[in-house]
């Protein structure tokens, strides 16, 4: 009888609260703070109680561009845990600084947030150029937080650094009053062309108009993705450790496991373990 493949959630955002770890905006319109720590342990207590078997910690948007706590919980965990990491997009210093995150605290990659930036197509930048050389010197992940009007910016740069593995969140936002052509969503479909390019199907329940298990008006635009990417390119995630899921307006990771276990009834078991793990595995280093 073979072992249970891997269940790996590739989006988790952990915190510690001063004085043990820094909290303050990385974004100029981020300003959110949170009220109580959603820690490491949190988040392997979750892990435990729901089958979790592995999870990819980023950085969040309200802990500085400090990541010595996602860092630090990644090492101490190493069986459990991997880390992603911020870096200023608008810092010409930042090759300096993802250097340091990958070589001395590694980080596997980085997260970026163009949404967050009206003013500058923050990935086309020439000064952040050297910072992504340096990434894909060291054949790192990259995940962009976005919209499909920010689409332009990820084909440019998933094109120019083929030896970084791009990740979309979140599917890149696609939302119900797109159908029935999804027109909108088609520039994050062509996204699919690059070989370095793969999907997180993730944040499912904030996108679907309905309330109700299992959000059945997404079903399409989820289809379309995995058709589009091939099931070896889409993974699973969630979003924050233990009682903050709800807190912040997401399910529970129970809820979360039975969304992709019952709600996508047209996978295939093996299609299933690749989703919820098995790509995972294959993308970020768990050695």
């Amino acid at each position: 009888m073979s072992a249970r493949p891997p269940v790996v959630d590739t989006h988790v955002h952990i915190w510690e609260m001063p004085p043990i770890a820094p909290i303050g905006p990385s974004a100029p319109n981020f300003t959110s703070k949170p009220k109580a720590h959603g820690n490491a342990e949190l988040q392997l207590a979750d892990m435990d109680s729901n089958g979790v078997d592995k999870t990819v910690l980023v950085q969040t948007s309200f802990s500085t561009w400090d990541n010595e706590y996602v860092a630090a919980s990644a090492i101490k965990y190493p069986d459990r845990f991997v880390s992603m990491g911020l870096v200023d997009p608008m810092n010409d210093n930042n090759a300096e600084q993802a250097v340091y995150w990958m070589d001395e605290r590694k980080m596997q990659g980085f997260r970026f947030h163009p949404q967050y930036y009206s003013e500058v197509d923050i990935l086309l930048r020439p000064e952040n150029d050297a910072m992504f050389e340096a990434i894909e010197q060291r054949e790192g992940i990259v995940q962009v937080h976005n919209r499909p009007e920010h689409a332009h910016q990820f084909d440019y740069v998933a094109g120019k650094y083929p030896g970084i593995t791009w990740l979309i969140d979140h599917m890149m936002y696609p939302e119900p009053n797109m159908a029935p052509d999804w027109a909108a969503y088609k520039p994050v479909l062509a996204l699919a062309k690059h070989d370095n390019v793969l999907m997180k199907i993730s944040d499912i329940h904030n996108r679907s108009e309905s309330d109700e298990h299992p959000f059945s008006d997404m079903h399409d635009v989820i289809k379309m993705a995995m058709d589009a990417f091939g099931i070896d390119n889409v993974m699973w995630g969630t979003g924050y450790p233990g009682y903050h899921r709800v807190e912040h307006g997401w399910l529970s990771l129970a809820d979360e496991l039975k969304l992709v276990r019952e709600g996508f009834d047209w996978l295939t078991e093996e299609e299933r373990d690749k989703y919820l793990g098995g790509n995972a595995m294959r993308v970020w280093d768990w050695s």
